[in-house]
């Protein structure tokens, strides 16, 4: 399953797509050779030891779909790798399909005033603006040139063997449950048969002021309360 959108809270994803395997333990010259290495590979060949086998499950968060959105705005492909790319993918997905990998994708679509507001809060709050990194600022500010991109994406791989599902995510409780909703539609699965459990009742043997006895003992300053 592939998850795609604007911009909505952070989160540097053309960094993160050309790390090397986390985990890994590299020094410096390493990882320069390491990061040269996936530069010389072809595009989507870095996430596909990652796509599943029978009976597993693969999200990707952030996924080959980088090179339609933020590496295109953001000039870290060029021109013809962009339109390669789109040329490409959906032949490259037909072929994920009639391979047996049912392959879900949805787009998570905010408006102008909710992403505002929500980077807006993370500036305010100096609790949460490290989720802000230069590149989401700039993602702010090329709006339309997102936009647009998001545009050439669908057009050109919303196919019927591999469509694009819009969710609405200006409320995310919302945007979570329908999305849950709608996946549930989309694969087979057996309701769980859940036991009754009940309260039991408390036992009176031995019963004292257990709270009385707490009394004295070195409860931490209460600065927070609900």
């Amino acid at each position: 399953m592939a998850k795609k959108g604007r911009k909505r809270n952070g989160g540097d994803e053309a960094a993160d797509d050309l790390k090397p395997t986390p985990g890994a333990k590299l020094t410096g010259k390493e990882y320069a050779k390491e990061l040269r290495r996936l530069q010389s590979q072809m595009y989507v060949q870095r996430y596909v030891p990652h796509f599943p086998a029978a009976g597993e499950v693969v999200i990707f968060d952030r996924s080959y779909y980088n090179r339609a959105g933020v590496e295109w705005v953001l000039g870290f492909c060029t021109e013809d790798q962009h339109r390669r790319f789109l040329e490409l993918c959906p032949a490259f997905e037909k072929n994920m399909v009639e391979n047996g990998i049912k392959l879900i994708k949805y787009w998570l679509e905010v408006n102008d005033k909710e992403q505002e507001q929500r980077f807006q809060a993370r500036i305010d709050d100096p609790l949460r603006q490290w989720k802000l990194s230069p590149t989401d600022l700039e993602s702010r500010r090329r709006w339309y040139d997102y936009s647009r991109a998001r545009d050439q994406m669908l057009d050109a791989t919303d196919t019927p063997w591999a469509p694009w599902h819009i969710i609405g995510s200006d409320s995310k409780k919302h945007a979570r449950l329908n999305c849950i909703s709608h996946l549930l539609t989309l694969l087979p699965y057996e309701p769980v048969e859940r036991p009754k459990v009940k309260m039991p009742k408390r036992s009176k043997k031995g019963a004292y002021d257990d709270m009385a006895t707490m009394k004295g003992r070195r409860w931490i300053p209460e600065k927070y309360k609900i």
